[in-house]
């Protein structure tokens, strides 16, 4: 739950929304949909995310659905309060590609009195909380949860596992790289590409 209009009309103050989840959950799905009914009510909003995701468009927040929504890509955390000035609605997606300093922006935004929506995964690849998420959600006042359905067994699944060897921590895919996975789902996967590279090392030693 979240609230559009505080009880208390004297406090100044703004607050934060998170919307988080695994990939293919409707994260970015929501985010716009909040975002285009403060759109609807005259209010003035701004999105922003980061640049290093560019998957879709360079200027438009996009959905896996195709659902778009203009915004501004930015290289850090740090260029958001400028551009943010005299808003009334930020949207920010992808905020675990962020830099720490995102969680100091997004509670000084909200300390001027915008409200602030972000949107990201709570946890990486290998079922780990990711970046700044966690601080993000720990200073919220509204946490929503979202889940998709786990292509293994058809159940919640709240882990983002992926189909490839790559190790690196950030690799921007699609359906090809990833797939949601329930808990069971994903520690399943998770021992088999334990043991894969268990045998990759024992053959190198060889």
């Amino acid at each position: 739950m979240f609230l559009e209009n505080p009880v208390n009309h004297k406090e100044q103050f703004g607050w934060i929304e998170v919307i988080c989840g695994s990939m293919f959950s409707g994260k970015t799905e929501e985010l716009i949909r909040r975002l285009k009914r403060a759109q609807f009510a005259n209010q003035k909003i701004e999105i922003f995310k980061p640049a290093i995701d560019n998957r879709y468009d360079d200027q438009m927040v996009t959905s896996h659905d195709s659902n778009q929504i203009p915004s501004t890509s930015v290289p850090a955390a740090a260029n958001i309060p400028i551009l943010a000035n005299d808003c009334q609605v930020v949207g920010i997606d992808e905020a675990q590609f962020f830099d720490d300093e995102i969680v100091e922006v997004c509670n000084d935004l909200a300390n001027r009195g915008m409200r602030v929506i972000v949107a990201g995964l709570d946890m990486d690849y290998q079922g780990n909380p990711f970046g700044p998420m966690p601080a993000l959600m720990a200073t919220a006042e509204y946490v929503t949860k979202v889940h998709a359905i786990c292509t293994k067994t058809g159940n919640l699944a709240l882990y983002s596992n992926r189909k490839s060897d790559q190790e690196d921590l950030v690799l921007l895919g699609e359906k090809d790289d990833y797939e949601p996975l329930s808990r069971a789902a994903f520690y399943e996967a998770s021992a088999k590409r334990n043991q894969k590279k268990g045998a990759k090392k024992n053959n190198k030693k060889k």
